[in-house]
């Protein structure tokens, strides 16, 4: 089976970058292949951060038509019952993360480099693991992860499959508002996000509201089978604006779909997801993280 990129599951990095680029409609598939290649020069590697590649549906398909998983599409907004979330689609989304904030800064800036002369940088995000794993909210985020060791097995595209070895992705940046947040009570904070505070105790049915967010991020089957993400979010932020870059990676994208229908209001049951109260979505793509093999295929030779 074609392997994954290891990036998106290797752990313990407490700095991370998120890039976004747009690339013109008119562009050569040489010149977005010189850019990937160059993402393997010694000015981009030697600093030993991880790095994750993925590709907007337009643009992949262009370059591997017979490659792409059949859910793949762009983004569309999400227009829900109290609250959006925009579409902000680019083409290429680059994804670092390392030791320290100087060898991340340092990739992320040649990473931009090596696509500078193809492609436009629309997002420029840095991010960090805040306290044990926490979102700023001080609530720990992405308890419901399958454990690392299992998720490839989730959301890594089967063999046999277009797209095998590789991901579909999910990013998207949250502003949050952490005064209002804060005014609650750690009571009506814990039920906004359906979990405790200090240890992330899930609550009982009988405490945890239908309204919840981990009730409504929580999404199943007909048959009542979870459909599991792998989320690799992490906050982002100074004083005066903060929040969260939200990335979930699957198998497919409809099961994101449907937990954006569900957060939104739309999911046709009248609820919604409280969290949606105290932040705001501010941009939104869907990607293809093919596997390395892929890589190689479609990039090393042309």
């Amino acid at each position: 089976m074609p392997f994954f990129q290891p990036g998106i599951f290797a752990q313990g990095t407490r700095f991370h970058h998120h890039l976004e680029l747009s690339v013109p409609a008119d562009a050569s598939a040489d010149d977005v292949a010189a850019g990937v290649r160059g993402l393997r020069e010694p000015a981009v590697t030697a600093g030993g951060a991880n790095i994750v590649i993925g590709f907007g549906a337009d643009l992949w398909r262009r370059i591997a038509p017979d490659d792409a998983p059949p859910s793949l599409r762009s983004f569309t907004a999400v227009e829900g019952t109290a609250h959006r979330a925009p579409a902000t689609q680019h083409d290429i989304w680059v994804w670092l993360h390392g030791a320290g904030p100087d060898v991340v800064l340092d990739t992320a800036r040649a990473v931009a480099a090596s696509f500078a002369h193809v492609a436009t940088l629309e997002v420029d995000q840095p991010c960090f693991v805040y306290r044990d794993s926490r979102d700023l909210t001080g609530f720990v985020d992405g308890t419901e992860n399958p454990p690392v060791g299992e998720a490839p097995s989730v959301v890594i595209v089967p063999d046999g499959e277009p797209g095998a070895g590789g991901t579909l992705a999910m990013t998207q940046r949250y502003v949050h508002d952490l005064e209002r947040f804060h005014a609650l009570s750690v009571e009506e904070q814990e039920g906004a996000i359906g979990r405790t505070k200090p240890d992330s105790v899930e609550l009982d049915d009988a405490a945890k509201p239908p309204t919840a967010h981990i009730a409504r991020v929580v999404v199943e089957d007909e048959h009542g089978e979870e459909l599991e993400l792998f989320r690799r979010s992490t906050p982002f932020g100074d004083v005066g604006e903060h929040g969260l870059f939200f990335v979930a990676f699957s198998r497919d994208l409809d099961r994101v779909d449907l937990m954006l229908r569900r957060m939104f209001g739309l999911a046709g049951d009248g609820l919604r997801d409280r969290l949606m109260d105290f932040t705001r979505a501010t941009t939104g793509s869907y990607w293809f993280v093919p596997s390395l093999d892929s890589l190689d295929a479609h990039f090393d030779n042309a």
